[in-house]
């Protein structure tokens, strides 16, 4: 039975202070949304509002991350996962449809393979399923940067990364970075290593095949972390799912181009849901 009240709240499960969040009907399906590296729940704020009158949606910080503790890593998606499933029970959810975003994807991967009963569908949201070494080498400095100098000084780096040229030239769109840099500051250093750390040692790739659930995959076509080809890699393994390349959009497709990325995600979930 799922509970009764909405707004934040925090638990304690597998030894983290977690922050999460309720909002829609009682009854309604679930939607559960996860979060990228070095943001919360915030960065939802557009899908819920669109989804809250007939869903009822499960957010949370990961661990590290937000308002929730940031226990001593290293940390692994087995772990990441864990806390979902856990996260789960405690609030009552049987099955979901699951929504996440870069690490919050790769987590939704894990799902679908370890948990696929748990899911009514997944949307793996600018993700990749396997951590090559090339793409694992720059790790290791971030590691280090923000040990050394605190997470201040991934701020721009990160923010040059995730967002195209043009969307950072855009002063319209200076709430939305602005808002992304409050939540890289704010992100702890031993949740961002921790997660960093379970980055580095990503790999569902030999295990995709083994998704039934109905499934999205989604990316912006500038992304340069987890490229339309990764979308296209998991697509191409994962029996009648979809795949969608957003433009313009780079790594944080949701906050860059919201229309298109809602658009697609809505349709999956509804398709699903039907």
């Amino acid at each position: 039975m799922s509970m009764q009240i909405t707004g934040s709240m925090n638990i304690t499960l597998n030894g983290v202070d977690f922050r999460y969040e309720l909002d829609g009907p009682e009854g309604a399906p679930w939607i559960v949304f996860s979060n990228s590296l070095t943001t919360d729940v915030t960065m939802w704020d557009t899908e819920v509002a669109q989804l809250a009158d007939r869903y009822r949606i499960l957010r949370y910080d990961t661990r590290g991350h937000g308002q929730s503790s940031a226990p001593e890593g290293p940390y692994s998606f087995d772990l990441l996962v864990g806390d979902i499933v856990a996260l789960m029970d405690a609030v009552g959810v049987d099955k979901a449809h699951y929504v996440g975003l870069s690490l919050g994807g790769m987590a939704g991967l894990g799902m679908a393979i370890e948990h696929g009963d748990r899911l009514l569908s997944l949307a793996a949201c600018d993700a990749r399923p396997f951590a090559d070494p090339e793409w694992a080498a720059p790790w290791v400095d971030r590691i280090a940067l923000a040990r050394e100098k605190g997470m201040a000084a991934l701020v721009e780096p990160t923010v040059a990364r995730w967002f195209t040229e043009d969307f950072q030239a855009e002063a319209a769109n200076a709430p939305v970075l602005d808002h992304v840099r409050r939540m890289i500051r704010e992100t702890s250093v031993e949740g961002y290593t921790g997660c960093a750390g379970a980055l580095q040692g990503l790999n569902y790739l030999p295990r995709l095949g083994e998704i039934s659930v109905p499934s999205l995959f989604m990316t912006g076509k500038s992304d340069g972390s987890t490229p339309p080809a990764a979308s296209r890699q998991m697509h191409e393994a994962v029996a009648g799912s979809r795949c969608v390349i957003l433009e313009p959009a780079s790594h944080i497709s949701n906050l860059e181009n919201p229309a298109a990325f809602d658009a697609a995600l809505f349709a999956h979930i509804e398709a699903a849901a039907a």
